[in-house]
């Protein structure tokens, strides 16, 4: 085997210790490209199953460099190249040992997180409860204040209302006892002018009637007469006649 294909294996070798303790955290954290996660998770898998094996095949690599018209040592200085570029990438990632105190450490300042937020929870609704509790009773003694404030002011107005009520009662009572007796009075005045007309109306029928057979009484007189003249003048008259019916014979 070349030299470039023994670097080769063991860039491969110290970047496959490496990559393995990576193998459990997400890109983000790694903080490289999920491609290179990918890669590295399968030279991994590689690893494990007891091959030791590259992430390039140098030989391979070698041989077509050759094909391809590249001369065996320019060939194998850039597989060399390439796994020193491997290698620089390898160091960039940190050990199991650290990615373990790493985690140890997030375990615990997470721990330490779960127990400050659960003290600061339990404080923070004891604090909730006590002022819940302060507002109820404090509700509790303002509905308190408050309903005795609407039964006093429902009393006084009640109170008022009854006073107004036996005022307004009395002073309908005086109104229609003053009513009364002024309709009583304008009753007796009206059965006194009643009377009075009725006496006037039967005096004035009286004299109507005095006038009236007075009236008839002088009528009859004056036709008296009248007929009794007639008779005269109609009795003269026929004496004349026979006088001259008398004369002219």
């Amino acid at each position: 085997m070349s030299a470039a294909a023994i670097a080769c294996s063991r860039g491969a070798a110290a970047l496959g210790f490496r990559c393995r303790s990576l193998m459990r955290l997400p890109a983000a954290q790694v903080g490289c490209p999920r491609s290179n996660l990918s890669l590295l998770q399968r030279f991994s898998s590689d690893e494990s199953n007891g091959s030791r094996a590259c992430l390039i095949d140098t030989l391979a690599l070698v041989k077509r460099l050759e094909k391809e018209g590249v001369p065996s040592k320019q060939a194998e200085a850039i597989t060399e190249v390439l796994n020193e570029s491997l290698e620089s990438v390898a160091q960039s990632f940190v050990s199991k040992p650290e990615m373990q105190r790493s985690e140890m450490i997030q375990d615990s300042n997470l721990w330490k997180f779960k127990l400050e937020m659960k003290g600061s929870q339990d404080h923070h609704y004891a604090l909730l409860q006590r002022e819940t509790e302060k507002l109820r009773v404090d509700i509790e003694k303002m509905r308190s204040e408050l309903r005795y404030e609407i039964d006093k002011v429902t009393a006084g107005q009640r109170l008022d209302l009854n006073l107004e009520r036996g005022r307004i009662r009395d002073g309908l009572r005086d109104e229609l006892a003053k009513q009364s007796a002024e309709t009583t009075e304008l009753i007796t005045k009206l059965d006194r002018k009643i009377l009075t007309l009725r006496a006037q109306l039967d005096a004035a029928k009286h004299d109507a009637i005095k006038f009236c057979i007075g009236t008839l009484v002088s009528i009859s007189t004056v036709a008296c007469q009248i007929a009794a003249l007639s008779v005269r003048v109609l009795a003269s008259r026929s004496d004349r006649g026979d006088h001259i019916h008398r004369l002219l014979r």
